[in-house]
């Protein structure tokens, strides 16, 4: 792989087939983006050099990526890549693997914000930041909004330090390391914007999740107790310890765990609205909830 003189298209046919024929799924696209990893171009480009020949240089470190891709390692790990809302973040088996719906909560957050926040900097707190996502996402977009963020991961916190300095923000993100809110509470950080990708997978959802997540993504970042809710109840009682509860509180959550959390943020405080954001595929996936008095 490749053992002859064959072109950079025989090379992605091949890749591609041997995955597929081993469960890979989307084997195509997963072998693309590899090919776009090794040899540093763009998918355009790499469609313009089909017909050159695969460099012979190469072909021992391109048998190592499809192999790790063949042992079900997650393409983004491989790559150290993944784009989020129009951005590329690196990210590491450290991280949770930023994920589609989760642009949509971060959409939702900056319509509603600034709504909410018209003539104002709101300072924004991201809970359990991972890569950076969500925190260097809303810096980039929102050049006027104050950005904090917290992790308990030392080695998350570094990574999203990366991702803010690649993006330009890193001199608008405060990182704070320490468990859900306690970091904000301890410095008397008052967030106006409140924002949570939590782990929330029950615990014994682990034998049913895909080998790519189950064996290759941080546990941590995934598992939320018995019913994936433990890290919710905990930032929701964590709430009024705040100088003040925030304005705008955002969640995402796993399935039919919507009204669920919606029903702890009622019982924590009297919020003006509790709606839900939909994911693609009409799962209510995001809960937000607004209170715009004192």
């Amino acid at each position: 792989m490749p053992t002859a003189a064959i072109t950079i298209r025989e090379a992605y046919v091949e890749a591609s087939s041997f995955l597929g024929k081993l469960g890979v799924a989307e084997a195509a696209s997963c072998v693309e983006l590899l090919l776009q990893h090794l040899l540093g171009c763009t998918r355009t480009e790499l469609l313009f050099r089909f017909q050159e020949q695969f460099p012979v240089e190469l072909a021992e470190s391109w048998r190592q990526l499809v192999e790790r891709k063949a042992a079900g390692e997650p393409v983004q790990y491989i790559t150290g890549e993944q784009d989020f809302f129009g951005l590329s973040f690196a990210v590491s088996p450290a991280v949770l693997i930023p994920r589609p719906e989760t642009e949509l909560l971060v959409e939702a957050l900056l319509h509603e914000g600034s709504r909410l926040f018209p003539q104002g900097a709101p300072l924004l707190a991201d809970v359990g930041t991972g890569s950076g996502a969500i925190p260097v996402t809303v810096a980039h977009a929102r050049p006027t909004w104050r950005v904090a963020a917290s992790d308990i991961s030392a080695a998350a916190l570094e990574m999203a330090g990366v991702n803010a300095q690649r993006h330009g923000v890193a001199a608008r993100v405060e990182w704070l390391e320490g468990d859900l809110l306690e970091p904000f509470i301890q410095r008397g950080i008052a967030p106006d914007i409140l924002v949570s990708n939590p782990p929330y997978i029950p615990d014994g959802d682990l034998p049913a999740l895909m080998p790519e997540v189950r064996l290759f993504e941080p546990h941590t970042a995934l598992f939320g107790g018995v019913e994936g809710l433990d890290l919710y109840r905990r930032m929701i009682l964590q709430l009024r310890e705040l100088p003040r509860i925030p304005t705008l509180v955002g969640f995402e959550v796993g399935i039919r765990q919507a009204e669920a959390v919606a029903a702890l943020l009622r019982a924590a405080a009297d919020w003006d609205e509790i709606r839900f954001v939909p994911d693609l595929q009409g799962i209510d996936r995001h809960v937000l909830a607004i209170r715009v008095r004192d």
